[in-house]
């Protein structure tokens, strides 16, 4: 199944909510990797309080330029953006799940999890480096599996991507060569391959090009039934992706000691930690002109943390420790109205 580019949920009866009916539909835009639980925690919110979410799943580029143009209530981005940043552009950022990257083969007869991959021959196929399936740098992790001759496709991202952040900087970790001449960002200077919008795009692209390789969130994976490889991690240990290796990635996030909730989880170690795992940030205006919208997209998030951890875990994300909620939303202090007071009081309407 093709996810669709946005979220649009009608209100049902919001005028019975009181303050609800001034903040009936909030608006967010940025990263596709979190749209699939976006999504469906954005449909559970509105049968219950009949207020809508209209999210534009446009990349994490279009997220940021857009909450800094105060275009849309908030902004989503999977990189997180640095505290100096934040502090010019009078932003708070907070994370809601996390998540796992995989890549994705394209090649006749292969299935989920025959082929293993490592850091260094990923950084080796995107520099153009390895460029057919039988390279001896591919077949020496998979002695047993028959590779065809078959030129490698290599497929990214086009826009300016968080989820393309969270690949290129696990990448900048594994490989000397990959950090000195590409390195990490949101769009980088690709030595080689094909472009693809969002993670659909990616997926789509991926799935219809044969000797395709390209890097996308797990739950299109899934959804779009593509076919991922295992991956050696930073302990040298082969892994299948799912949640319990994201979770043991994200076992070890220091959220307390992280200023302005900045920090990157890939390559972390641990025998079962998957390397490529990130989490996904929500990006919001320290002082808000419209106080009722800033609530209720905060109102939003709260219900999310509280209510959403199953829906999360249904999709292979791995939902936010309740210590690190505590943390999270003792940060929205700093979001306040033009009366200098916090739009949101620890209570969602």
């Amino acid at each position: 199944m093709k996810l669709s580019r946005t979220i649009l949920l009608g209100a049902v009866a919001a005028a019975t909510f009181g303050w609800a009916a001034q903040a009936a539909e909030i608006s967010g835009a940025g990263a596709t990797f979190p749209y699939p639980i976006y999504a469906k925690w954005a449909a559970a919110y509105a049968e219950k309080t009949g207020i809508k979410l209209n999210y534009q799943s446009i990349g994490s580029g279009g997220g940021i330029a857009q909450i800094t143009a105060k275009t849309v209530d908030f902004g989503a981005s999977d990189m997180p953006l640095k505290p100096d940043v934040l502090a010019k552009d009078g932003l708070a950022q907070f994370p809601p799940v996390i998540g796992g990257e995989v890549l994705v083969v394209n090649l006749p007869g292969l299935k989920a999890g025959d082929m293993t991959l490592d850091g260094p021959t990923i950084a080796d196929i995107y520099l153009g480096k390895v460029a057919k399936w039988n390279d001896p740098e591919i077949a020496k992790l998979n002695p047993g599996l028959k590779l065809p001759s078959t030129a490698i496709a290599v497929v990214h991202r086009s826009d300016g991507s968080g989820t393309t952040f969270i690949f290129t900087d696990y990448l900048s970790k594994v490989s000397p060569e990959w950090k000195d001449k590409v390195s990490e960002g949101t769009s980088v200077e690709w030595p080689v391959g094909l472009g693809g919008k969002g993670n659909e795009g990616v997926s789509a692209l991926a799935s219809r090009t044969m000797g395709a390789i390209g890097y996308v969130e797990y739950a299109y994976a899934l959804q779009n039934k593509l076919v991922y490889a295992k991956l050696v991690n930073h302990d040298g240990a082969t892994l299948q992706p799912g949640s319990t290796v994201f979770q043991a990635a994200a076992a070890n996030a220091d959220w307390k000691s992280a200023p302005g909730s900045y920090l990157i989880l890939t390559n972390q170690p641990g025998k079962e930690s998957w390397p490529i795992t990130g989490a996904t940030f929500i990006l919001m205006h320290k002082k808000q002109d419209d106080p009722v919208k800033g609530k209720a997209v905060l109102d939003f998030f709260a219900w999310a943390y509280k209510n959403g951890a199953k829906m999360a875990e249904s999709l292979d994300y791995i939902p936010m420790p309740q210590n690190a909620v505590a943390i999270f939303e003792d940060s929205w202090k700093q979001i306040v109205g033009p009366d200098g007071k916090p739009v949101w009081d620890g209570h969602s309407s």
